[in-house]
């Protein structure tokens, strides 16, 4: 029982010290998805040339999801006219470079690991783009697009359809500052916890109980922490592997990084562990459903190429500046409530979430989350932001 109790305390002061992080971080993209229609995505997804693909990355970024509502999104992308390779841009950006992936990283593992992420995130998608231009065949893409069209269900499927953007005209404040503005941020906001927050609880559960029950010794061992030439050439190629077998994904796999970190996985190693939330193994069966098996099976080949040359790019440029943090260092949060900035700043964001949440219930938005499992095509796309004012 003592056993049961620490795993969840661990959990319990991991979840207190990112809290604010993720609200903060889901605000700011519903603020976002509140004034840009998914039909303007589309529209400026025709193609792969790198303009488009930095303009993907920066859409996908800002419309921070989870990441079973990303794949959903890009599958919805694709069918609707996007390029494929822009589609998978974004898809990339929108769960590994988000705000609150990098005010985490940052609040539990050290600025450097924000700057690895953002580093390492424009490496994985230039270096899959180049993987799609090289070996991407015309006769899978078209096989692929139609599987697409056939419009099997995933995850969230709802969720990714429903496009809950403001549709009056005017500027940017003035449509956010409408009372359809702040109920479409209100049901976006609302929304994204909905979507993530199965994977955020069991992320902090497995790591509490990893962090409780399995010993240093192990991980050092594994990741070869007692030979840093190998433990650097391993921790890129393995991360992914775990994050494939862990079954979380999104934010959910930063507090089982921190577990790795401690237990001796190497810099690069940490940050393709992040990167491969998309490949888990009930996203390749979505895959599967999306894209057909052979393309399902060609995502994750170029997907975990493209995560293993990140991590080898940021182990070996961020070492040679000298930016990788003693591991030695590292800690495992485990203080509790204390009255700190963290306390003063979940008070503020929990308050900003009640009003928002209260925002919903008032508005329609109960309604809106039980189609979020719904299905491709069944018309909550034409979902208007909101009707409150």
């Amino acid at each position: 029982m003592h056993a049961v109790l620490h795993a969840l305390s661990i959990a319990g002061s991991m979840t207190w010290e990112i809290t604010w992080a993720l609200i903060l971080g889901f605000a700011l993209s519903a603020v976002v998805q509140a004034v840009v229609r998914k039909s303007t995505v589309v529209r400026l997804l025709g193609d792969n040339r790198p303009r488009t693909l930095v303009i993907a990355s920066a859409l996908g970024a800002a419309s921070s999801s989870c990441s079973y509502a990303a794949v959903a999104m890009a599958r919805s992308l694709f069918r609707k006219g996007a390029d494929f390779t822009a589609a998978m841009a974004f898809e990339i950006a929108s769960t590994n470079l988000v705000v609150e992936l990098g005010v985490i990283l940052a609040l539990l593992m050290g600025w450097q690991f924000t700057a690895a992420e953002f580093v390492g995130g424009p490496i994985m998608i230039v270096v899959l783009a180049l993987l799609f231009r090289l070996t991407l065949r015309e006769r899978l893409l078209d096989a692929a697009r139609a599987q697409a069209e056939r419009g099997l269900a995933g995850s969230m499927e709802g969720h990714a359809a429903m496009d809950m953007s403001v549709r009056k005209e005017g500027s940017f404040a003035r449509r956010l500052l409408s009372g359809e503005g702040l109920t479409a941020v209100a049901h976006v906001f609302v929304m994204e916890w909905a979507a993530i927050l199965r994977d955020i609880v069991l992320g902090l559960l497995i790591a509490g109980a990893i962090a409780a029950w399995v010993p240093d010794s192990f991980w050092q061992t594994f990741f070869f922490a007692g030979h840093p030439l190998a433990a650097k050439i391993w921790g890129p190629l393995i991360g992914p592997l775990v994050a494939i077998a862990s079954f979380v994904c999104s934010i959910g796999n930063v507090p089982l990084a921190v577990v790795l970190w401690k237990g001796g996985i190497s810099f690069g190693g940490v940050v393709a562990f992040i990167f491969a939330d998309l490949l888990i193994l009930p996203i390749l069966n979505i895959y599967r459903k999306y894209y057909g098996t052979k393309m399902a099976l060609y995502l994750l080949g170029t997907f975990y190429a493209a995560i293993v040359v990140a991590g080898y790019v940021v182990e070996f440029a961020f070492g040679g500046l000298g930016l990788i943090p003693d591991q030695g260092d590292a800690k495992i949060p485990m203080e509790g409530v204390s009255w700190n900035y963290t306390t003063w700043l979940n008070i503020v964001f929990l308050l900003l979430a009640a009003a928002l949440l209260i925002r919903f219930a008032r508005t329609g938005g109960p309604a809106m989350l039980r189609m979020m499992g719904g299905s491709p095509g069944t018309g909550h796309g034409d979902h208007e932001g909101g009707h409150g004012r």
